[in-house]
């Protein structure tokens, strides 16, 4: 059975893990078998917002326990995952990823990666594993493998140059569609970067999903 690492970065989609996302994820790893190592960075989330009234709030929340909500409390600190511990990655999108897992939604191009998650994802790549990344996460990977990695978050302009001014390599894709890097083994899907409905997002991270396992399997 494979062990697959879902890496989560709170709890909704304006300050942490896209919930439909995270939940499409995980569906598909268990209707196909697949063990999940669930886990999150134990830090405070940059900022709370009110997902009804789009308003931060003036509270402090932390990703590890926001995330614990989505895996229903089976859930790992990410400190004490590595490589060792699965057989590839997945990250969820969210502007979580974005000002949690690293600051690209405040430093752009010049963002820096947690020292959990740029460890882990480098141990994963440095052993050859396979990761996926979901709507906006194709951009903290371009900072973390850089290398002409080619990947995808749809059609958005600016995100793509920063993607390939961060020395990867942007490549626009449908949001029904994945962008696969053989040689680097990085598969990445739009989802919510374009998606109108859940039924689209669904459609990409079905096939990430399923691309993710297959290359655990050769």
């Amino acid at each position: 059975m494979p062990r697959i690492g879902v890496v989560l970065s709170g709890c909704g989609v304006n300050d942490g893990s896209e919930i439909h996302e995270a939940v499409i994820t995980m569906l598909e790893l268990d209707k196909a078998g697949a063990e999940m190592v669930l886990m999150a960075p134990n830090i405070d989330q940059l900022h709370v917002i009110n997902h009804y009234t789009d308003q931060e709030m003036n509270e402090y929340r932390n990703v590890l326990m926001e995330s614990a909500r989505i895996a229903r409390g089976n859930i790992r600190d990410m400190a004490e995952v590595s490589s060792s511990d699965v057989d590839a990655l997945i990250f969820p999108g969210g502007f979580g990823v974005a000002k949690n897992l690293c600051d690209y939604a405040m430093a752009g191009a010049d963002c820096s990666v947690n020292p959990d998650v740029l460890r882990l994802t480098q141990e994963v790549h440095n052993d050859k594993k396979p990761i996926g990344v979901i709507c906006i996460s194709p951009a903290m990977m371009a900072k973390i493998l850089g290398g002409e990695t080619e990947l995808t978050i749809g059609f958005d302009e600016q995100t793509a140059n920063d993607i390939n001014a961060m020395g990867a390599k942007h490549i626009t894709c449908p949001v029904e569609d994945i962008i696969i890097d053989t040689q680097k083994k990085v598969v990445s899907t739009p989802a919510y970067m374009e998606a109108k409905s859940i039924k689209e997002a669904a459609a990409g991270i079905t096939k990430l999903v399923a691309e993710v396992l297959n290359m655990v399997a050769d």
